[in-house]
């Protein structure tokens, strides 16, 4: 089994910051793609940002120059560190991960999500 286990999240004030961490655990073989996505009540998901296992990143327009994200492979663990936040920044944040793990007949994919970690921005 796969797991990630998020963690970072809470409430602040407009134009400050917080740190998203997430872990992934388990028989995994290797992670391509990390990412963070979020979801306001009522809205689809959206993607916030990935970085890939060489690092080339890619962020939604609305947090480039604010957002910025990073990983260790070794770790298996990417980290989202969020600046000058906004209110319209307040949502549940969701670590993704594209990988390969040893399942029972050997190595499959999978897109493990975590749980979710909710970021509140006051104005």
């Amino acid at each position: 089994q796969v797991h990630l286990v998020e963690s970072g999240g809470g409430l602040v004030q407009a134009g400050g910051s917080l740190r998203l961490s997430c872990a992934a655990s388990g028989s995994i073989f290797s992670i391509n793609t990390m990412g963070w996505y979020r979801q306001a009540p009522g809205k689809q998901r959206e993607l916030v940002a990935d970085i890939t296992s060489g690092g080339s990143t890619n962020y939604t327009d609305s947090v480039k120059g604010r957002f910025t994200i990073y990983r260790d492979n070794a770790k298996n663990t990417v980290t989202l560190q969020m600046n000058s936040l906004k209110p319209e920044d307040t949502c549940v944040y969701y670590c993704a991960a594209d990988l390969i793990y040893i399942g029972d007949s050997g190595h499959d994919a999978l897109e493990a999500w975590g749980q979710g970690t909710l970021v509140a921005v006051s104005s």
